[in-house]
């Protein structure tokens, strides 16, 4: 006890930059955590609801999707559990491994992965697993590693641009090959939010902007599935049994809600027509069954979330600890807001999954992974001084 004080004396006349009792070592951000939970445990429940319809009709008991995910959830919980309790510096001496690991999955997916749907995203292990969720972890982790290596060239084009543009580059085009226009979507729009927060110059930005806006307007021009979803966003009644009918039959289940919805386990829409009712549609059952102001509140939980996370990464004071949760809230930003706005035909179909919502092993397991190295970072926060 007394080399403890004899240490905190010592540590008092030092410069606050050099000063290490200032740091709250083993507590994490609790109010992270339960609205965290608050979420996924909503989000289970939800899932329940939305998929035990699908599971009947498929011939299969009514709890599959339910006990499924819920299995998936619970070791979700642990794999957190682990992550929260492992020093996040850990993850930049694995970078060059974690992308090498990515880019060979998302290479033999296209190869070796299940075909579903007119899509190769899949590998069938007992379960279906996802490189590209692992993707988007692995560019958060890879970009903040490579910005802290370069701190200040950040500012140089050699540095700030190239080798993040290659990486973004091949990530993308192996997500699109599978082909997965949204995790393409979320991966290059992270990879760019890290980049302008690493430093890279704003002119810089604006050449990115312009490939960007080009390389959409090829793809507006030259492929007609493109062409197709754009259209029946705009006017979902052009083609009301082909690309026109889940965004019509997701509004169909989002309007009966009303107010205060028609009752949990009550949605119609469920038993009806709605495609991916318990994936990426799951909203619309949700907003159908709870009505606007259950979803209004959901909504608020979501956005009380990323912000306590974004608080997360601005109270860190280590720039790889904070770059690694503004990365990770991101991602989980990118997600709500594409699948809030593809269910209620604000933004054209992407394929997103609602996070926690949406019935998906891989999804949901990398996602409480992010959580676990949220609630790792937060441990780092220097602690408030009394008096």
């Amino acid at each position: 006890m007394q080399d403890i004080k004899s240490t905190r004396r010592q540590q008092s006349t030092m410069p606050r930059e050099l000063r290490t009792d200032t740091i709250a070592y083993g507590h994490i951000d609790l109010p992270f955590l339960l609205l965290m939970l608050a979420i996924s445990v909503i989000g289970i429940v939800m899932m329940f609801s939305a998929s035990y319809a699908s599971a009947v009709r498929s011939g299969l008991p009514a709890s599959y999707f339910f006990l499924r995910q819920g299995q998936f959830y619970l070791f979700g919980l642990l794999v957190m559990g682990v992550l929260s309790r492992v020093p996040y510096q850990i993850y930049k001496m694995a970078a060059p491994f974690i992308f090498i690991g990515v880019t060979v999955l998302l290479a033999l997916v296209l190869i070796a992965g299940e075909e579903r749907g007119g899509a190769r995203r899949w590998f069938n292990i007992g379960f279906q697993f996802q490189p590209s969720e692992l993707a988007k972890l692995g560019i958060v982790i890879i970009f903040a590693t490579l910005i802290v290596v370069f701190g200040r060239r950040m500012e140089k084009f050699k540095y700030g641009v190239i080798p993040f543009g290659f990486i973004l580059l091949l990530f993308c085009s192996l997500v699109l090959f599978q082909p997965h226009l949204s995790g393409a979507i979320i991966i290059g729009s992270t990879g760019m939010v890290l980049m302008f927060v690493g430093g890279v110059k704003k002119r810089f930005f604006v050449v990115l902007a312009s490939l960007g806006l080009l390389a959409g307007y090829l793809a507006w021009r030259f492929m007609d599935h493109v062409q197709s979803r754009i259209a029946v966003w705009q006017d979902p009644f052009l083609d009301p049994r082909g690309a026109g009918f889940q965004p019509i039959q997701s509004l169909y289940a989002i309007a009966p809600g009303g107010l205060f919805g028609l009752g949990l386990g009550q949605s119609r829409q469920k038993f009806g027509s709605l495609p991916e009712r318990h994936n990426d549609y799951v909203f619309s059952i949700v907003a159908e069954e709870i009505g606007f102001i259950g979803a209004f509140m959901i909504i608020v939980l979501f956005v009380l979330l990323i912000a306590r996370g974004f608080w997360i990464a601005l109270q860190t004071r280590d720039r790889f600890g904070s770059l690694l949760v503004c990365g990770i809230m991101t991602l989980l930003s990118l997600q709500t807001f594409l699948n809030l706005g593809v269910v209620t035909n604000l933004l054209p179909a992407t394929g997103v999954s609602m996070p926690f919502f949406s019935y998906g092993g891989t999804a949901l397991m990398v996602q409480l992974a992010q959580m676990g190295i949220v609630l790792n970072v937060s441990k780092y926060i220097p602690a408030k001084r009394e008096g």
